[in-house]
């Protein structure tokens, strides 16, 4: 089995325009990304919209692909890049021995052994998409929409994903629900086999996903298999130049 990571990078964004170009610790967010990437694996791509992104990635010694504009998604982003990666023909496996890992642009904290989890979900044949979940910590942390929950069967695979706090503890004092119940936390990277990358990104939005705005629902509620990878590691994104700020912090507290 082979794997590829593609990370989608767009210039435009509401809350940090440029955000991939900006300087953390000497070096752009998608280059600490990227490198991140190929620490694992030995091929990776940026899939963007942008020429400046494309020239930066090509600058320093990266692979690029220029996509359009107008994906609504990062998934249906990265479909476009592989499709056009394989009619280039850098890539001669069966798309049935290629997983695609979607590693985030605004991620240059992932670690190389959150790449190897997901990796070793593959493993198993029954694993058509994988992702990442982490425990929380506090009840505060568990309680904030914008940290998604999920909850898994015995096997590990998702049974859903929310933006409220689930499970309900039944008869318990909400303040106490840490003891009573691992809350997982979902960490936004994704890998997916070739055929499944091509078919989800053809569904149309599902019920759920409008409700909670999380696309991974429609893959569930049109019957794909999420197989969740524990970690102990948080990710540090970037969603604004204040996160870049705190990036800047944890990468000093990192050397």
């Amino acid at each position: 089995m082979k794997f590829i990571a593609v990370i989608p990078a767009r210039y435009a964004s509401t809350r940090f325009p440029g955000k991939p170009l900006a300087v953390l610790g000497g070096k752009t967010v998608i280059q600490r990304v990227y490198e991140q990437a190929v620490s694992v694996l030995p091929e990776a791509y940026v899939a963007t919209d942008d020429k400046r992104i494309f020239k930066c990635v090509e600058d320093f010694g990266g692979r690029a692909v220029m996509t359009r504009a107008d994906h609504k998604s990062g998934t249906d982003r990265i479909e476009e890049a592989v499709e056009k990666i394989e009619e280039q023909g850098a890539r001669s496996e069966k798309k049935d021995d290629l997983v695609v890992i979607n590693i985030q642009g605004d991620e240059p904290f992932i670690q190389p052994s959150q790449i190897e989890t997901l990796m070793h979900l593959f493993d198993d044949p029954e694993t058509q998409i994988g992702t990442l979940g982490k425990r929380f910590d506090t009840i505060e942390a568990v309680r904030n929409p914008n940290s998604p929950k999920i909850v898994t069967d015995r096997r590990g695979f998702a049974l859903y994903f929310s933006r409220s706090v689930i499970p309900f503890i039944r008869g318990v004092e909400a303040d106490e629900w840490m003891p009573h119940y691992p809350f997982l936390k979902h960490l936004g990277v994704y890998a997916y086999r070739r055929e499944v990358l091509a078919e989800v990104t053809r569904l149309p939005q599902s019920a759920l996903e409008k409700a909670e705005s999380l696309e991974q629902l429609r893959w569930l509620e049109n019957g794909y298999r999420i197989r969740v990878g524990l970690t102990d590691m948080e990710t540090v994104g970037i969603d604004t130049p204040e996160d870049l700020a705190r990036a800047e912090a944890f990468l000093k507290e990192m050397k």
